[in-house]
C-alpha cells in the first residue's frame, strides 16, 4: 500500500469513527471565530486596527455550568503595524432563553513590533458580551467588547476591542 493511500485511509477512518467515539478533547464548551475592531493607545497616539479574534472555551466543571476557562487570541492589523494578543482566564455566563450573556477576566501577553524588534509586554483583558442562539441548535452569534491594559516601554496602554462572529457550541 502506498503512503498516499495509507494517509487517505487513516483520514477517512478518523472522519467515520469520530462520531461514535466517546472521548473528546473538550467535553463541553464552544469555539468562536470573528472579526474585530480595536482602538489601541500608543504612548502619545491612538491607532485603529482591524483583524480577527478567536477563542476556545472549555467548561470543565459539569456541576458549575456557568463557569468556563477561555483561551483567546487576536490578530490586529493596520498599514505598517501588527499586534497579536493571547489571553487565558475564567468566563462566567448564564442563559436566558436564546441569550447567553457572559463576563471574563483574562491575562496574557501581547506581541508588538517596534523598529524591527518584537516586544512581549504582559496584558490584562476585562470584558463581556452576549451570544444569541441561531436557528441551528449548535450555532450562536456573538457580540463582545473588551478593555485591554498593557505596560509597554514604561508607559500604560489602554485599548478597546470589539468583535462579532460565529460560535459553535458542543
Amino acid at each position: 500500500m502506498s503512503k498516499t493511500a495509507a494517509v487517505v485511509l487513516a483520514f477517512a477512518s478518523f472522519l467515520l469513527f469520530t462520531a461514535t467515539s466517546g472521548a473528546q478533547i473538550l467535553p463541553r464548551g464552544n469555539v468562536y471565530v470573528g472579526a474585530v475592531y480595536a482602538s489601541s493607545e500608543d504612548v502619545t497616539l491612538r491607532h485603529d486596527f482591524r483583524g480577527w479574534n478567536g477563542s476556545v472555551e472549555d467548561m470543565p466543571f459539569p456541576r458549575f455550568s456557568y463557569l468556563g476557562l477561555v483561551l483567546d487570541g487576536t490578530g490586529l492589523y493596520r498599514p505598517g503595524d501588527t499586534q497579536y494578543n493571547l489571553f487565558l482566564g475564567p468566563r462566567i455566563s448564564t442563559h436566558y432563553g436564546k441569550w447567553r450573556p457572559f463576563m471574563q477576566a483574562m491575562a496574557g501577553v501581547q506581541q508588538v513590533p517596534v523598529n524591527g524588534i518584537k516586544y512581549h509586554p504582559l496584558a490584562e483583558d476585562v470584558g463581556g458580551g452576549v451570544d444569541y442562539r441561531l436557528f441551528f441548535k449548535k450555532f450562536s452569534w456573538r457580540l463582545q467588547v473588551d478593555y485591554m491594559h498593557t505596560h509597554f516601554l514604561s508607559a500604560h496602554q489602554n485599548d478597546i476591542r470589539a468583535s462579532t462572529g460565529l460560535v459553535w457550541r458542543f
